[in-house]
């Protein structure tokens, strides 16, 4: 006999571009959850789980380290079928099963695939999509970091031949909006009122259905807010198909449903840079900025090691925005190693981009 709806564990999809502040705000959930039982699955894009390893520093009783899942060995909407059903089913085999599940996706994730695989049956059962969250960069938006006006674009592509396709962040800023049930603007403290008002209204505009849209800053949103949105998403998430569904749509449509069509991030590359131990922790931000802007470095986060220092300082760069802060002591017999995620379009140079880290924080 299946589950009643109320019998089923609630789980919240957090999803957003790159730096838009989803661990911040999952911290700031955590800290305010009242004492229910939250496990957290984390996925990354690259081999170094630096936001796993935030949220494991935050010391919040009602999610312990063994309540977190990280899952770092490729996007989870790649991935859904080896890695995030065998996760799922894992949390809901235990003898002490979480009172809500926390999904924080990779920025480079399209929500959608992973929300359609809550109707597998190995979860619809036992588990329903409270919610998708898409925390929104308003300042990286109100700069222009993404293309909001389609039909310009389209113009300009019509206009010139030669005018590439359009650019896979705005795409993916386009699926993140489209899922959401819930859209935070986060950095609303770093952008003008009217600028706000404006954006709020473009990404209202995008989504053409009726969705919540929440002001904030630096995540500051507590659990009450965030969790309990009861949408069942997985019933209709037919009705928010990414422009990867609608050009698969099209490709069959053409070709015949028999004929092979791929999705991955090629369009995007990550690494990671290590380094030895960073004589002083001051001038960090300072010394890396002219190598995120030379480059082009859309993403850039990790650990530092700072020599006479007892904890590890946290990076966390969009573009040429860097936060850095202390967020623990390193552990006894732990590595005391300095290691950066540098994510960037396709054919962004590694290589160079490695050794002026290393030149900058020498």
């Amino acid at each position: 006999m299946s589950a009643t709806d109320s019998q089923k564990i609630p789980a919240t999809v957090i999803t957003g571009f790159l730096g838009a502040g989803k661990t911040t705000l999952i911290r700031n959930l955590l800290q305010t959850a009242n004492g229910k039982r939250i496990a957290l699955i984390i996925n990354e894009f690259g081999d170094l789980g630096v936001d796993g390893e935030v949220l494991k520093g935050c010391g919040e009783e009602t999610c312990s380290e063994d309540d977190i899942v990280e899952l770092t060995n490729g996007c989870i909407c790649c991935t859904v079928a080896d890695d995030f059903v065998p996760t799922m089913t894992a949390l809901l085999e235990r003898e002490r099963r979480p009172d809500h599940i926390v999904i924080e996706t990779s920025g480079l994730a399209l929500p959608q695939p992973l929300v359609s695989a809550f109707n597998w049956p190995e979860i619809r059962e036992r588990v329903t999509v409270d919610g998708v969250v898409t925390v929104v960069d308003a300042r990286a938006v109100a700069d222009g970091r993404f293309a909001s006006d389609v039909d310009k674009v389209n113009a300009q592509r019509e206009a010139d031949e030669a005018l590439d396709h359009e650019s896979p962040l705005e795409e993916l800023f386009e699926d993140q909006i489209t899922c959401a049930d819930m859209i935070i603007l986060n950095k609303a403290d770093l952008v003008e009122e009217a600028a706000l008002d404006r954006l709020q209204g473009e990404v209202e505009a995008e989504v053409k259905r009726a969705v919540k849209v929440v002001r904030a800053a630096n995540g500051s949103l507590p659990a009450s807010v965030l969790l309990g949105l009861g949408s069942a998403t997985e019933l209709e998430v037919h009705n928010r198909k990414s422009h990867h569904e609608l050009e698969h749509e099209a490709f069959h449509a053409e070709h015949g449903e028999d004929a092979e069509h791929h999705h991955d991030h090629d369009d995007f590359e990550s690494f990671v840079v290590a380094l030895p131990e960073v004589a002083d922790s001051k001038g960090v931000a300072a010394s890396l900025a002219p190598v995120i802007e030379a480059h082009d470095v859309l993403r850039l986060k990790g650990f530092l090691a700072i020599r006479d220092k007892p904890m590890r300082l946290v990076i966390q760069a969009v573009g040429n925005r860097i936060d850095t802060y202390f967020d623990r002591e390193w552990k006894d017999g732990e590595a005391r190693e300095s290691r950066l995620v540098v994510i960037g379009l396709e054919g962004i140079d590694s290589q160079a981009i490695g050794e002026a880290v290393k030149a900058a924080l020498k």
